[in-house]
């Protein structure tokens, strides 16, 4: 069974630092994918937040640019995301994605953990 599994969610004071972690399960073949972190804050849409392709190109929503940084590790399945300089509106679950890029543009593929959940409040 393929599985995402996020961690490394919390509460932090703004201006603080989290750094989360996708852990693929055996069952997906890691490399092939292009990874995705998505945010949903309550009472809006999910959103595209970085992206990362097979060969390690990144990508990120203009708000967080500069502050989060997207990477992954093939021989460890696993996919991060290390959020600086965290803002109250970051505050949100944070979900990944394995996906593909078609004309560089991310779709997110079937595979989605169940979220890990990031506030960020004095």
């Amino acid at each position: 069974q393929v599985q995402l599994v996020e961690s490394g969610g919390g509460l932090v004071q703004p201006g603080g630092s989290l750094k989360l972690s996708c852990a693929a399960s055996t069952g997906i073949i890691f490399p092939i994918y292009a990874m995705g972190w998505y945010r949903q804050a309550p009472g809006k849409q999910r959103e595209l937040v970085a992206t990362i392709t097979p060969d390690g190109d990144t990508n990120y929503l203009a708000v967080v640019k500069g502050r989060f940084t997207i990477s992954r590790d093939n021989a460890k399945k696993t996919a991060f995301l290390q959020m600086d300089s965290l803002k109250p509106e970051d505050t949100a679950v944070y979900y990944c994605n394995a996906g593909t890029f078609i004309r560089n543009d991310y779709r997110p593929g079937d595979y989605w953990g169940k979220g890990t959940q990031v506030t960020v409040s004095s």
